[in-house]
């Protein structure tokens, strides 16, 4: 079907052309030359020449070519902003009706210098630009981000604005390409009504960018995990669906749609994320006792990364001086960043920075500070007990999937790559007596056609991320956080205004 509308769609923008050529004096065989009647179309209708060299520039060019259409139409005496709607959406149409219309005919220069725009079209106009302008660079080039929760602190803090550039690693061909703009996955003033219309998908492409992702760079992406979520407030990324029917139903699909509303993204329109990439495909990743290794070498520390560490006193507690102005602790409201983690009065459980937990074990009144442990089993990926008794602090070794790379599957070994051979690569997976069919074909093994990533978030103990719901592919990658251009708590944080995220 898709190839049938094709040929209708190119068959119709030339014959249509045949005949406007025809009307326009120009020798109408050439209407049917690729590329040469466009720069017919630029010579008659008084365009510069540059502008035809401008439009083979990809995704932006497609609307210059709308421009030189607009005007070539315009030259018929087509003023109107319904004329010119149905010349850029369906001009296999509309170019036939006005190439073989008697009613229509060419009006050259001279319809044009007695045209008139009225002041609500030109306001019309401007909107209309102001918004594609403003998409093709929100789309293409960069993007606005705000750090919404303390995931990446202190790194980035909670309402710090980000640019995100989409150049770095190309930018991506919007697989949803409906939608509302300036928003992502919602519509302004509504946390639950999807801005987009899925019904039209778009293969995974992505242009050329400057480089690849690179170890230890600060990432935007879709949450992997996202595609399905509980279309409630509360719920969403905040409380991801797998989990909750993991924990709470069991696996009971049907008890868990009969409870809550369900509504399923497409990848590109998943919650944004953002984490430090901190192993790439091929990289193999392992934490034991709370220190990250990535291919058995200990792994970068950022400089202001926190994780939880155990403070045991001489019982003697901390003043609320060093508490704010040591550790950046508001005692008013710690938000849970120093807590009693025992029974007695000298055991203190604080999320803090490397730098902040040297300065603590220094304090008179501290006898060891040693890093946090959090062990329990169940809670991260795969979520197989059985096979893979890891925490979030003991955790792997786990080799990141690669493009090209073959995985041998096992039994043991499945729970691991379900949800990238089924969701991110689009294939069929069926398991029986210990083997597998994928596409209905036996395999034991699977070579993936996407790169994966690794994420986690620089504030170790405060964030969901890889240890939790695993890979995130190639295609879900969003950009790279390349700036702090504004930042706000209780009034702007002018230090970090203007500052690179490293």
């Amino acid at each position: 079907m898709g190839i049938l509308l094709l040929i209708i769609g190119t068959l119709g923008w030339h014959i249509g052309m045949y005949g406007m050529f025809k009307k326009a004096g120009l020798d109408a065989t050439k209407a049917l030359i690729p590329f040469y009647n466009t720069w017919l179309i630029v010579e008659k209708c008084g365009i510069s020449k540059k502008w035809f060299w401008l439009q083979l520039i990809p995704i932006a060019g497609q609307f210059i070519t709308i421009w030189i259409t607009i005007i070539w139409v315009m030259h018929f005496k087509k003023f109107s902003l319904v004329d010119h709607a149905l010349a850029s959406i369906f001009p296999f149409i509309y170019f036939p009706y006005i190439g073989f219309s008697n009613n229509v005919t060419w009006g050259g220069a001279a319809a044009l210098e007695k045209y008139q725009k009225s002041a609500s079209r030109e306001w019309i106009d401007a909107g209309v630009f102001a918004i594609v302008a403003a998409t093709i660079i929100r789309t293409f080039s960069f993007e606005a981000y705000v750090i919404p929760t303390e995931s990446m602190e202190k790194t980035l803090l909670v309402n710090d604005f980000l640019f995100v550039s989409k150049m770095s690693y190309g930018p991506r061909i919007p697989a949803t390409p409906i939608a509302f703009p300036f928003v992502h996955n919602t519509m302004p003033l509504s946390q639950t009504t999807p801005s987009y219309i899925k019904e039209i998908q778009l293969p995974y492409k992505r242009l050329p960018g400057f480089t690849s992702v690179k170890r230890n760079d600060v990432v935007v992406f879709n949450f992997p995990a996202g595609d399905t979520i509980i279309n409630l407030p509360d719920f969403g990324s905040a409380k991801p669906y797998y989990d909750v029917l993991r924990v709470n139903f069991n696996g009971n699909r049907d008890a868990l749609f009969a409870e809550y509303p369900i509504l399923v993204h497409p990848y590109d329109k998943t919650d944004n994320y953002i984490k430090r990439c901190t192993a790439v495909s091929g990289d193999v990743v392992q934490l034991k006792n709370s220190v990250l290794y990535i291919n058995g070498q200990p792994a970068f520390v950022p400089a202001f990364s926190q994780t939880e560490y155990l403070v045991e006193t001489n019982g003697v507690g901390f003043t609320p001086e060093f508490l704010k102005n040591s550790l950046g602790i508001d005692v008013d409201d710690t938000k849970g960043q120093i807590e009693m983690a025992g029974n007695g009065s000298n055991l203190y459980k604080i999320n803090m920075t490397a730098e902040e937990a040297a300065l603590v074990k220094k304090q008179p009144n501290v006898k060891s500070v040693q890093f946090y442990e959090e062990n329990f089993q169940g809670i991260t990926f795969p979520q197989d007990t059985v096979h893979f008794k890891w925490t979030p602090d003991n955790f792997g070794p786990l080799q990141i999937p690669a493009a090209g790379q073959a995985i041998s599957l096992t039994p043991a070994n499945i729970a691991l790559y379900r949800r990238l051979i089924t969701v991110y690569e689009g294939h069929t997976l069926t398991e029986t007596n210990g083997g597998f069919l994928i596409d209905n074909q036996p395999a034991t093994t699977f070579t993936p056609k996407y790169n994966y990533y690794w994420m986690m978030g620089d504030n170790r103990h405060r964030s969901q991320d890889s240890r939790f719901w695993g890979f995130v592919p190639e295609t879900h990658i969003v950009g790279k956080a390349s700036l702090i251009w504004f930042s706000w708590k209780n009034g702007p944080r002018f230090k970090r205004i203007f500052s690179a995220i490293k």
